[in-house]
């Protein structure tokens, strides 16, 4: 019989620890025949990407997986044959004594946060705290050998691929969404946090000699959107010029479409993991907004990828990527970065690509974590 999973999501950034779950529940049903829970402490930002979720039910089945509201009166269950703690949160009492309790104990696993860093590799599948006799595990994703990798479905590059290659396929996708650009227009995705920079870019790409069309889906970065434009209360659906830069306001989307908007666009500007993954597998140039954290101690890992993700470029292509993500998680000047980025444009477009290509020899997420379980059982 397949292993049974219970996957335990504390929804902390609204959509990246409830968006690689939900991807990571799926695939672990839908390819490796896995039984699995996926226990959520906040339906309503579940919702935003799964309409279908009906916030109200306590258990409910949604593409193949058992998704449980993760109640704060904890109810009795039994404990399951693999057990993910995703981001470090810290799992129900009565829960780990049922871990305890089984006769033979479940494989525990706390899913960590996606790094480049070096230490990731040395730390990857580790065991760390027990309780009650039940050890548990690191297990990192990651862009090295020796880490687990990253979510990537069977088959995503190659429908990809088939995308970008179908400009009929790309034109429909974008009318359904209400997005017409002008012929020729540069498309770029903007899914960010707050950020007092953005004024900046937008200043620059509205006086650029080639039109640019600006898809900003609903989210944090928007009060920054409404600041430069002027307006108040944007919503989905607005679309509003200046200059040589349109900029329309998008609906959250389900994932699989929200794939398919990185797929059309020139460049996409991210955050946080699930989209800065998404972003890769899209062989597009990208723009990583990544999670502040005290200290500045995001930046550490920040700098990481960036080395790990220029190593293969010319040094003044290098020079350019690392000003623009640098500038932008600063908050700096993008204007002087963005201009520098242009002018190596097909050599960061040919390196997207070969990027993509270079992580997908590795095993997905998914797999290595099935990996992990039949090797440690």
């Amino acid at each position: 019989m397949k292993a049974r999973w219970d996957i335990f999501c504390s929804v902390v950034d609204n959509y990246g620890d409830i968006g690689v779950t939900w991807r990571l529940a799926r695939q672990l049903v839908a390819e490796h025949g896995c039984g699995v829970r996926l226990w959520v402490d906040d339906l309503r930002a579940f919702e935003r990407m799964c309409p279908q979720i009906d916030v109200s039910l306590e258990q409910q089945w949604q593409e193949g997986v058992d998704v449980r509201h993760w109640p704060c009166e904890w109810p009795a269950t039994a404990a399951a044959d693999v057990v993910v703690a995703a981001f470090a949160c810290q799992l129900p009492a009565d829960y780990m004594q049922a871990m305890a309790a089984r006769e033979r104990t479940p494989l525990w696993m706390n899913l960590d946060y996606l790094s480049a860093e070096d230490w990731v590799v040395g730390c990857h599948r580790l065991p760390s705290v027990k309780f009650k006799g039940v050890q548990k595990y690191f297990f990192f994703p990651g862009f090295r050998p020796g880490t687990g990798g990253l979510l990537r479905e069977a088959g995503l590059l190659q429908q990809r691929q088939a995308f970008q290659e179908d400009a009929n396929a790309q034109r429909q996708f974008l009318q359904t969404l209400g997005v017409f650009p002008v012929a020729d227009a540069r498309l770029i995705s903007l899914f960010a946090y707050e950020n007092a920079g953005l004024g900046g870019w937008l200043d620059v790409l509205s006086t650029d000699g080639r039109a640019t069309h600006l898809l900003v889906p609903e989210g944090r970065i928007l009060g920054d959107v409404q600041r430069w434009l002027g307006e108040e209360g944007l919503t989905a659906g607005a679309v509003h010029q200046r200059g040589a830069l349109t900029v329309q306001v998008l609906p959250f989307v389900r994932q699989g479409q929200y794939d398919q908007l990185l797929w059309c666009c020139e460049l996409n500007a991210v955050r946080g993991e699930d989209s800065f993954v998404r972003a890769q597998w899209a062989g597009r140039p990208l723009l990583w907004h990544i999670y502040r954290q005290d200290e500045d101690i995001h930046l550490d890992k920040l700098d990481a990828f960036l080395e790990l993700y220029t190593a293969a470029l010319s040094p003044t292509a290098k020079e350019a990527v690392v000003a623009f993500w640098q500038a932008w998680n600063t908050e700096g000047d993008m204007a002087r970065p963005w201009k520098m980025l242009q002018a190596h444009w097909p050599e960061l477009n040919g390196h997207a690509q070969n990027w993509c290509l270079e992580q997908a020899l590795q095993a997905d997420l998914a797999t290595a974590l099935v990996q992990f379980y039949e090797s440690w059982i």
